[in-house]
């Protein structure tokens, strides 16, 4: 059975103006419905994270920060990441869905998880909230598998934008393996495929980035020969990932030119793997993705993938590739992926 997390609550924060609003989780739901698959899915009952579960990854003095500026109204946290009254509330909720999924991958209650949860979170540092994100619910979950008994946990992150938050949360645990692959140069502006994790975390941080208009089969490259082998080499317990779906090519928020097909892959490729390594322990948790039609066709695919069911209905295709581009993607493709490979004794 594919759990969901879900709750009326992550469509209060936020404004209807901003890109991250309401209406992300409002069109998949519908989608989901009329496609006949919200009904197939295990609603998973939960409640908000404590402030002590979310200072597990936060600073202490980061969440009183929020909490009382959400009290107070809401606020700006950065020039694009603005917290509502409801913030505080939704986010907290969030996080406790994540923790909530994690726990149940652990025991066995269900065999892989999808959390629609929003204000998304790969952007949130220890102590500072940023690129529409306040609490890290990625990192908050693997630490919630850590604390329930697994030893290692992954995250892979397929959002267009790094996860900075993410990285910097565990780049000194050899305990979580962090990969993302992500537009590059673009926003946050951070992983590089030299920053490799520092200490206990050395070599636990692999960054692929790549260049505009990188489409799906640059993607599933990356994950044949170095995201599969990196996850087979570090024998995770548990495989979570940060799902966001702004890399779709109608996505005017990034440069990526992937579509709804390349994440049915994606998702296929990390569900084989978590079978082969960590009994099916696969969870998936709503990042980025602001094209709605995209993101809810995306997010159709990917359950369609979790239950193995053949796509359903076939996405537009980016405009052709020129070559000069092709020769860039692949030159970019090639540098990271041999680096790696070599830095990790994959070759």
């Amino acid at each position: 059975m594919i759990g969901c997390i879900y709750h009326p609550l992550f469509l209060e924060h936020g404004q209807p103006w901003h890109p991250e609003n309401a209406q992300r989780l409002e069109v998949i739901v519908e989608r989901l419905q009329n496609r006949g698959l919200w009904g197939e899915l295990q609603h998973l009952d939960f409640s908000p994270a404590t402030a002590e579960q979310v200072a597990w990854v936060h600073q202490p003095h980061y969440i009183d920060h929020l909490r009382q500026l959400c009290e107070a109204g809401g606020g700006d946290l950065d020039p694009d990441t603005y917290a509502t009254e409801q913030t505080y509330q939704a986010a907290m909720l969030a996080a406790g869905g994540c923790i909530r999924a994690t726990e149940a991958l652990l025991n066995g209650e269900i065999e892989a998880v999808l959390c629609l949860v929003r204000p998304p979170g790969h952007h949130a540092n220890a102590d500072q909230g940023r690129g529409f994100c306040f609490f890290n619910n990625v990192a908050i979950a693997a630490e919630a598998a850590l604390r329930s008994g697994a030893a290692r946990v992954a995250i892979v992150d397929f959002d267009a934008h790094h996860g900075n938050g993410t990285q910097e949360i565990f780049y000194h645990r050899g305990e979580v393996l962090y990969i993302s692959l992500h537009q590059s140069p673009f926003y946050p502006g951070t992983g590089t495929v030299d920053e490799v994790g520092i200490d206990d975390g050395a070599g636990a941080t692999i960054n692929i980035p790549v260049p505009a208009d990188t489409r799906d089969e640059h993607y599933l490259r990356a994950w044949e020969e170095l995201i599969l082998p990196a996850l087979d080499n570090f024998g995770p317990d548990i495989i979570l990932i940060s799902a966001g779906y702004d890399a779709h090519w109608q996505d005017s928020l990034t440069g990526l030119s992937l579509t709804a097909a390349g994440f049915y892959q994606m998702t296929a490729l990390a569900a084989q793997s978590a079978q082969q390594l960590c009994p099916g322990r696969l969870g998936l948790i709503l990042e980025g993705g602001y094209h709605l039609a995209a993101l809810a066709l995306s997010v159709e695919n990917t359950i369609l993938a979790l239950v193995g069911e053949p796509i359903r209905e076939q996405d537009e295709s980016p405009p052709p590739l020129h070559p000069t581009q092709a020769e860039r993607i692949n030159q970019y493709l090639d540098y990271a992926l041999t680096t790696h490979r070599t830095r990790l004794n994959l070759a």
